[in-house]
């Protein structure tokens, strides 16, 4: 335990001090930043310990292993460190670097990288499944095989295992590419803020405000749930890690108020799953945008874009939460006033919500003020520990901080190894040109309907975001279709927007849903229908996206500059959200019949997606009269 937690500071404050103020190259930073990312990884997961139970009585042999992989990590790492690191230049082979000797690698160089690779795959494999590092094997084949594949899997010439090698671990395309490069410089730090804000107790304030804003309300209970898991996951940008933290709270929560457990799991997951989307931490994705978006962007116009789709998604959840919540009282008689008592006056949580709203407001404004983003939440970080010691309600010990780093360790590592890997698939993509076939095959139908191009690309992402972290999905899907995004008739930031949304979305899509299964879990219910109720809860996710493609108005981006058709949109969109969450939730004073609000919910739909503000207003009045007729006749 001790050591881990001197790994995990390690890691923390290497991250802290590396990003602003650099000492090694930027290519020997990401070296030590994967090293330390994978050997916790490997440590934390004792090889034979749960794979190999036929051998788990043979503690020799499970030391011996574990030798063995903390020697090849070590060694591995260290080599290669060493062979970049202008610092260590007395040691260089040749007096070349590694970069500067690509091509003329020697022996000792591939197999030093074949076992880093090795470790690579296996770390991730560990951390967060078999999917990743089974794609990343696949693409490694099509790039050794790609001289016998038949046309239709887009064949290329070939490489040898020395020259993938070469690419994806000795250079810098590769594992210590992009994907490492924005969790090192911009992920990490924001973890690590989350969560040293959380040991300060401010989050619970959240929760503790959302209890008195909803308590005389019906269904209160779980309109804390929707609130604080969407604060709680703006911090954290996991949503199944969310899920997991403000779960244990609230679903028990609102089981004990009556909802079913399928339900309460399904609004929980649904919650947590749209976290990351709420500005201004967005988890990796933002970031990733950064890298990705041409012409570029800056974190600021990534932030202002996606405010009001936050809001029109919890809007959403909260409307559908407070119609069903009606719908369960006509028909059971229970979920009126469901909190008890809960105040947020007490000293110690005023202290706390002053201190919240304290670190978002700074990090806000070095922001605007064009602080990088590395060095805005860096500052943030540092206000954040000197204004806790304000109060001793929020007084961080040194025991708390070293608890915000190993939790920033636990979760951070998962993303390490899963961008290492992600380096192995576009370091493939790169050297066998397949980014640039593909939207070759996509045009042609963006070409004939932009609809069908969307759709497609709705899919793809939720089917690799089925068993990955969202942001690399993200990321895999962005680089793939990258060059086919600017000829989508769309600015390219909705465009990359409606691929992430579409990658937290895959969280609650069954039948791979892990943020609905993690909340299954907690409420003990059916995983399978918990996963149905979650998409059911969610599917204003599925509908934003093409809302926000086809009138990029609702990112405040205005291609006329035409400020009064804005805000007509965006009201239409507001308005849209009743009818959608009625639907949902099949009650509005009595209960609607299923063609309703099957009615209800595509009238809905259709307000969200039409280009035109005309149509929009005719279908909106014929949700107004319907609800008029509806009203009457209740």
């Amino acid at each position: 335990m001790r050591l881990n937690i001197l790994r995990s500071a390690a890691l923390s404050l290497f991250v802290l001090i590396e990003v602003n103020y650099p000492i090694l190259s930027p290519q020997s930073g990401l070296i030590l930043f994967a090293f330390l990312g994978v050997e916790f990884t490997l440590a934390n997961d004792p090889v034979f310990d749960t794979h190999l139970s036929l051998l788990s009585n043979k503690d020799w042999l499970k030391r011996l292993c574990h030798f063995l992989l903390a020697i090849g990590t070590v060694g591995c790492f260290a080599y290669i460190f060493v062979q970049t690191e202008p610092l260590l230049k007395n040691f260089w082979v040749d007096g070349r670097s590694l970069g500067n000797r690509a091509g003329m690698e020697s022996i000792i160089d591939y197999t030093v990288g074949s076992i880093g690779l090795l470790l690579v795959l296996e770390s991730a494999r560990r951390s967060i499944g078999w999917i990743l590092p089974a794609l990343a094997v696949l693409f490694m084949s099509y790039s050794i095989f790609g001289s016998i594949l038949p046309d239709w899997l887009f064949p290329h010439r070939g490489y040898t295992w020395s020259r993938i090698v070469s690419q994806v671990f000795l250079g810098s395309q590769g594992v210590f590419g992009i994907a490492l490069r924005v969790m090192f410089t911009y992920v990490f730090l924001f973890v690590l803020f989350g969560n040293v804000l959380e040991k300060t107790g401010s989050t619970s304030y959240i929760i503790r405000l959302a209890e008195r804003i909803f308590k005389p309300t019906t269904g209160g209970s779980a309109k804390v749930a929707v609130i604080s898991s969407g604060v709680m996951g703006s911090l954290s940008g996991s949503a199944v890690a969310n899920t997991a933290t403000t779960g244990t709270f609230t679903i028990p929560m609102m089981q004990s108020a009556g909802f079913k457990p399928t339900i309460a799991a399904g609004v929980e997951a649904a919650a947590s799953s749209g976290g990351a989307l709420v500005p201004p931490i967005m988890g990796a994705g933002a970031y990733m945008m950064l890298e990705l978006i041409e012409p570029s962007v800056t974190y600021l116009q990534i932030i202002k874009s996606a405010i009001v789709p936050a809001i029109l998604y919890y809007t959403a959840l909260l409307l559908i939460v407070h119609f069903y919540s009606h719908r369960l009282q006509h028909t059971q008689g229970s979920l009126v006033s469901d909190l008890t008592s809960s105040t947020t006056d007490a000293p110690h949580y005023q202290a706390q919500g002053w201190l919240f709203l304290l670190a978002f407001f700074i990090l806000i404004l070095f922001l605007i003020l064009k602080f990088t983003p590395f060095r805005a939440v860096s500052l943030s970080l540092i206000f954040t520990l000197m204004a806790s010691y304000i109060s001793p309600h929020t007084r961080l010990t040194f025991h708390d901080l070293l608890d915000a780093f190993m939790k920033t360790a636990t979760s951070a590592t998962s993303l390490i190894t899963a961008a290492a890997c992600v380096g192995i698939v576009l370091g493939m993509v790169t050297q066998t040109g397949v980014g640039t076939k593909l939207p070759e095959v996509l045009l042609p139908m963006a070409e004939h309907s932009r609809l069908l191009a969307f759709a497609l690309l709705m899919f793809s992402t939720i089917l690799l975001g089925l068993g990955l972290p969202s942001s690399i999905c993200y990321l895999l899907v962005a680089t793939f279709i990258g060059p086919m995004l600017d000829q989508m008739q769309t600015p390219p930031l909705a465009a990359h927007l409606f691929i992430f949304y579409f990658g937290m979305m895959a969280m609650v899509t069954p039948p791979v849903a892990l943020a609905a299964y993690t909340a299954g879990a907690i409420a003990k219910a059916n995983l399978m229908r918990t996963s149905l109720a979650a998409f059911r809860f969610a599917l204003v996710g599925f509908a934003l996206p093409y809302a926000f493609v086809f009138n990029p108005e609702l990112l405040l981006i205005s291609k006329d500059g035409n400020l009064l058709k804005m805000i007509v949109k965006i009201g239409l969109t507001f308005f849209s959200m009743i009818p959608l969450a009625t639907g949902i939730a099949g009650f509005a004073r009595s209960e609607l019949t299923l063609g309703l609000r099957v009615a209800l919910v595509l009238a809905a739909f259709l307000v969200l997606v039409s280009t035109k503000i005309w149509i929009q207003m005719i279908v909106v009045g014929i949700i107004i009269g319907i609800g008029i007729i509806h009203w009457r006749s209740n």
